[in-house]
């Protein structure tokens, strides 16, 4: 039997300097937990209640990040798509909204694709023109030793209503041609983008350059940066995106310290 469940985590200022967490629901697999922060920043963590997502299901998870707010969130584990005994398509959808002068950092831990399944993810983000954001995503295809399940990933970003990003890929059995050669994974098994909104971005645009072996670091269309990343594996793979979130934050400090280049 297929489940149909969501989350969903308003965020907006307490009045006293910290972040206020007024909606924390979440229903079937997902379980939201507020768990102990510092400063102004509220800290979420997805645990999983149950397994899945399974074929079939379709889990909805939504955060909206108001005006002033902070909000970080995390996941407890790894997910796991699984094929499940009803079988067909699973679908798991992500919908973030920041608000003007809001931040939210989204750094779920690994999703993975197991043989037989058949996942299609998609997350859109909204953000105001002076919203700030760090998202992490990242697939791995199979556990040690195992076939791929089939993957189709969409991410799209709008800031200020204007698209800055629009991207998928679809892996695995039944996806189309190409996918694994040399022109999108070649060969690797894991897979991850990050990208990072600073309103200091639209003036001072990161350059474009390599982070180590298998990853890059972009500039988008809009006070935006997307670090993008093969790897054979996903502790591999952590390590290139924190490198180019690294990068990034050097750079950004490098302009902060220069009053010729102030952050906006």
């Amino acid at each position: 039997m297929s489940v149909r469940a969501g989350a969903r985590i308003l965020a907006r200022p307490d009045g006293r300097g910290g972040t206020a967490l007024p909606v924390l629901d979440g229903e079937g697999p997902l379980a939201l937990r507020r768990v102990r922060a510092s400063g102004a920043e509220a800290h979420v963590m997805l645990v999983g209640a149950m397994s899945g997502p399974l074929g079939g299901d379709h889990l909805t998870v939504t955060a909206d990040v108001a005006e002033g707010a902070r909000l970080r969130v995390g996941s407890a584990a790894a997910t796991l798509a699984l094929p499940g005994q009803a079988g067909g398509e699973a679908h798991y959808d992500v919908r973030l909204t920041v608000a003007d002068g809001a931040e939210l950092h989204w750094l779920p831990e690994q999703l993975i694709s197991v043989r037989g399944s058949d996942l299609t993810v998609t997350t859109h983000v909204e953000l105001a023109a002076s919203a700030r954001l760090v998202l992490r995503e990242e697939q791995v295809l199979g556990r040690t030793g195992e076939e791929a399940g089939r993957l189709t990933s969409r991410l799209t970003v709008r800031i200020a209503g204007r698209c800055v990003l629009d991207q998928q890929l679809a892996c695995g059995p039944g996806a189309p041609g190409g996918w694994d050669g040399p022109a999108v994974l070649a060969g690797h098994r894991a897979v991850g983008q990050a990208v990072v909104v600073r309103p200091g971005f639209a003036g001072h645009p990161p350059p474009a350059r390599m982070v180590g072996d298998g990853a890059a670091v972009v500039p988008l269309a809009g006070p935006a940066a997307l670090v993008t990343a093969v790897a054979p594996d996903a502790l591999r793979l952590r390590r290139l995106l924190n490198e180019g979130l690294r990068s990034l934050d050097r750079g950004h400090a490098d302009r902060a310290s220069s009053p010729a280049e102030p952050d906006r």
